[in-house]
């Protein structure tokens, strides 16, 4: 009897080692398959539609400069559209998108389209391309950087949490969660955040081919309607994608119609793509908490 027992026990036991086995083989195949195969819409187009939509961060970045760059390879798209409906995001990468499009400009005309939403890294971005083109309505402008982090030392000592810090230097801590800013602490990143703004003023500058001095009273984080940034100078020209579309391809010399070619992700709903994308998802989230604070151009 006492045999018989032994052997459902190691039966069970085996079996759960099985599951869990699976479970986690199935996790792993789905972060390996979860980069989503791109397929393309419109084939035989010859404007390229490259699309940025959401908060802009190194994740959301990478494939947008990896889409300009097959565009501006491509010889069978003759220019590019930028179609842009985002609160701007991260200073970096928002700068890379800006470089890859200037890079692209060697190679074809781009244009930005602003749709809802086209602010601070967004405007930014824009900026960069042969001529940028937004609804009436678009929000756009915010140009501007900021740097904010939360702190909860308050909250910490009345439910008597404390953090030790070892520090090589004053001001490595700086925008620890646990303490407030400090006077020399906030002037060290007052310095910072105006150098970045400074990068951001020169390159609208330099994409609108306007003076600075013309840039700086718009540039106190202030949002405008497509409609007035068109008055002030911000945008050429109002319209939609189609209205973008059509503008590309006058400034690429298209005969005929113009037609749009864009890449979109393949939908998959298979248990592979979606363990994959929830343990992705946890995995972004933890990041972006442990990350620290950032530099922004971000419209709040």
């Amino acid at each position: 009897m006492a045999k018989k027992r032994d052997v459902v026990v190691a039966v069970v036991i085996a079996a759960s080692f099985l599951v869990v086995f699976v479970f986690f083989g199935i996790m792993f195949l789905g972060l390996l398959t979860e980069g989503g195969d791109l397929g393309l819409s419109g084939l035989g187009g010859n404007v390229g539609v490259v699309e940025i939509y959401g908060i802009i961060t190194e994740e959301s970045g990478r494939p947008v400069i990896k889409q300009i760059e097959q565009w501006a390879d491509n010889n069978s798209i003759r220019a590019i559209v930028v179609h842009l409906d985002t609160p701007g995001g991260g200073v970096a990468i928002s700068q890379e998108i800006c470089d890859a499009i200037k890079r692209a400009r060697d190679e074809k005309p781009v244009v930005a389209a602003m749709a809802s939403v086209a602010a601070s890294g967004g405007y930014y971005i824009a900026c960069a391309a042969d001529r940028v083109i937004a609804n009436p309505g678009t929000v756009t402008g915010s140009i501007g950087v900021i740097f904010q982090y939360h702190t909860f030392n308050e909250l910490m000592d009345k439910v008597g949490i404390g953090t030790e810090t070892v520090k090589s230097g004053e001001l490595k801590d700086v925008g620890s969660y646990s303490k407030p800013m400090t006077k020399k602490e906030e002037l060290m990143v007052r310095s910072v955040v105006m150098d970045s703004y400074e990068q951001f003023v020169a390159a609208i500058a330099e994409g609108r081919g306007m003076d600075p001095e013309e840039i700086y009273p718009l540039a106190d984080g202030s949002i405008f309607t497509g409609a007035q940034a068109y008055n002030l100078g911000l945008v050429d020209t109002l319209g939609g994608l189609k209205e973008a579309v059509d503008l590309a391809a006058e400034l690429a010399e298209i005969e005929g119609e113009a037609k749009m070619v864009r890449p979109y992700k393949k939908k998959r709903v298979s248990i592979f793509d979606l363990l994959g994308n929830l343990l992705k998802n946890v995995n972004s989230n933890v990041e972006n908490q442990l990350s620290g604070p950032k530099l922004l151009y971000l419209y709040r």
